[in-house]
């Protein structure tokens, strides 16, 4: 292997981080394998312990854990600029076609054969978010006390309609007690190692934070400025913003909650269409989360004054991607020369751990919540913020789809990619014969 493989220049770096870009299919597992591939078997940029702990690390913040994961190989290789570059090229190929995909869903969304095809997308996303529940499962529930923590997340967002951020809060204070007092309950071992004897980076992280901050405020005090605070891309910023904070677990854990937000708070879209856009997003490269440009590009559409509706989506989609993006950024760059300390943060790692537990009731929530989106044509309120079924309304073709594709990518393993392909080709034939 030569030098120039084991560091590469920038140029090279950009090239096989748009390459990355591009092929970054799979949601967060397949993105991480496959810069595992790429960077660490392939070209020798990153040895496999500073993989894992950059992982473990990666695991610690709130947003894609993918995208930071290549925001941290950036940095690690050529710095500020090396980061920004990876980070940003992982995410465009995949804003890029979720933005045309939008910009077709507003005009077509009405149409029947645009609807047949989603009828199927829906269905296949259904067994998609069951596999990850299922996958999740088998690795954050390893005791007794992380079941129960996943069962009570399930049941307070479910049944009593619990807000996420502070299932996610409430879950983190919980592990970070236990792992002071009975670390053994969340399987660990007892005190992490010392931290290693070098400077505290504090000034580069203040840097970072402020500069980041700035970047990350800006369009939205253009947005307070030009439109004021009643203008809908205010409350789309302002919104997303929160949203990028809390995003412990992956974009399925603040899916419904976003879902819950959108659709009965704001008003933006319609429950389906929430299910069609998670459907987009998951037919595109790059992180999950961006499923939020969807909903970004929706809510603006519809109500664009003072511009027209594309100029008014087009900015919507914009600003929301930035919202949600640009902290990745300054987590990493504010954080990184921490990752060492941070790997023998006991308490944090304790606190980490019960959220990643809670988070498998979140995406079980998640689950549910789809299930009766799909697969019935009515709900009806019993108390609270829960929806039972009307059993007659069941759609035979969604659930049909449904099983046959969770078969597909639970028991067969299949990509998802082909996997929503037939769904769609499934749901437009279905619903030319019934």
């Amino acid at each position: 292997m030569t030098a120039l493989s084991q560091h590469p220049d920038f140029s090279e770096l950009l090239r096989v981080s748009a390459r990355i870009g591009c092929l970054s299919f799979g949601g967060p597992a397949g993105q991480i394998a496959l810069m595992h591939r790429e960077l660490v078997e392939e070209r020798g940029w990153i040895t496999e312990d500073q993989y894992l702990h950059a992982l473990n690390f990666c695991h610690l913040l709130p947003g894609p854990e993918a995208q930071q994961l290549a925001i941290w190989i950036g940095w690690k290789l050529h710095g500020i600029r090396g980061g920004l570059a990876a980070g940003l090229l992982f995410v465009i190929p995949g804003a890029l076609v979720i933005l045309a995909l939008s910009m077709l869903y507003g005009a077509a969304a009405h149409l029947a054969w645009f609807a047949a095809l989603f009828l199927g997308i829906k269905a296949a996303v259904l067994a998609i978010v069951v596999q990850a529940v299922l996958r999740l499962a088998g690795r954050a529930l390893g005791t007794p006390f992380r079941k129960i923590a996943a069962v009570v997340s399930f049941l307070a967002l479910f049944l009593f309609n619990a807000p996420f951020p502070l299932v996610v809060i409430g879950a983190g204070a919980v592990g970070w007690i236990a792992a002071r007092w009975r670390p053994a309950l969340l399987g660990l071992k007892g005190e992490a190692g010392s931290p290693p004897d070098t400077p505290r980076p504090w000034g580069y992280s203040v840097r970072a934070v402020l500069i980041g901050a700035l970047a990350w405020a800006a369009p939205m005090v253009a947005v307070f400025a030009l439109l004021g605070r009643d203008h809908v891309l205010w409350r789309v910023g302002v919104f997303f913003s929160k949203l990028a904070v809390v995003t412990f677990g992956g974009a399925y854990a603040v899916l419904a909650y976003m879902a819950q937000q959108a659709v009965s708070a704001q008003h933006w879209l319609t429950a389906a269409e929430m299910a069609d856009g998670l459907g987009l997003a998951e037919t595109t490269p790059g992180p999950l989360i961006m499923v939020t440009q969807f909903v970004g590009y929706l809510a603006a559409f519809r109500a664009p004054a003072p511009f027209t509706p594309l100029v008014a989506g087009l900015m919507g989609a914009g600003l929301t991607t930035w919202v949600t993006f640009a902290p990745c950024f300054l987590w990493v760059f504010a954080l990184a020369p921490w990752i060492e300390r941070l790997e023998r943060a006991q308490l944090l790692k304790g606190a980490l751990a019960l959220v990643t537990s809670a988070i498998v009731g979140v995406i079980a929530n998640l689950s549910a919540w789809f299930a009766l989106q799909v697969l019935f044509h009515d709900l009806r309120p019993v108390w609270g913020g829960l929806n039972l079924p009307v059993l007659t309304s069941f759609d035979w073709r969604a659930g049909l789809i449904a099983a046959l594709s969770a078969w597909a990518v639970i028991e067969r393993k299949w990509n998802v990619i082909p996997v929503l392909a037939g769904a769609a080709a499934g749901g437009w034939l279905l619903s030319q014969i019934s």
